[in-house]
C-alpha cells in the first residue's frame, strides 16, 4: 500500500448538482492507477433546498459514502452543509476505499431545490 503518511485530503472535484429533479449526477471518477478515500463534501445551495434529499456513493449504490440526508435547513441562497459519514457508536468514521475507475455520484430525491448548487468533494488519492 502507498505511504499514506505523505498524502493529504484535497479537493477532488467541484460539480454543479441540480436539486430540482430526482437524478444521479456524476461528481468524480477515480483516476487510473489510483485508489480514493472520500473524506467529505460541502454543498452550497443556490436557492431554498426545501424537502430535497441527497446521498453520495459509488454508481448504483449512491449511499455507501453518505446516506440519504435531508436538506431542510438550507433555506437561503449560499447556505451550505458538510456531508460526511456519521461516526458509529465508538466515534470512528469508517471510510471506504474506492478502486480506479469507480464512478462517484450524488443522488437527489424528493427534489424541491434550485437547479444551480455547487458540490465540493474532498478526499485522499493514493
Amino acid at each position: 500500500m502507498a505511504n499514506l503518511k505523505e498524502k493529504s485530503v484535497s479537493l477532488l472535484s467541484t460539480t454543479t448538482v441540480a436539486l430540482n429533479s430526482n437524478a444521479d449526477t456524476t461528481i468524480y471518477t477515480v483516476p487510473v492507477g489510483k485508489r480514493c478515500i472520500l473524506h467529505s463534501a460541502i454543498l452550497v445551495v443556490g436557492a431554498d433546498a426545501s424537502t430535497t434529499t441527497i446521498s453520495i456513493g459509488q454508481d448504483t449504490a449512491e449511499t455507501d459514502f453518505v446516506a440519504a440526508t435531508h436538506l431542510d435547513d438550507l433555506d437561503l441562497q449560499y447556505d451550505s452543509c458538510v456531508l460526511q459519514p456519521l461516526p458509529v457508536l465508538d466515534h470512528v468514521n469508517c471510510l471506504k476505499s474506492y478502486a480506479a475507475g469507480t464512478v462517484i455520484q450524488a443522488a437527489v430525491t424528493n427534489q424541491a431545490g434550485g437547479a444551480t448548487n455547487t458540490l465540493y468533494l474532498f478526499g485522499l488519492l493514493y
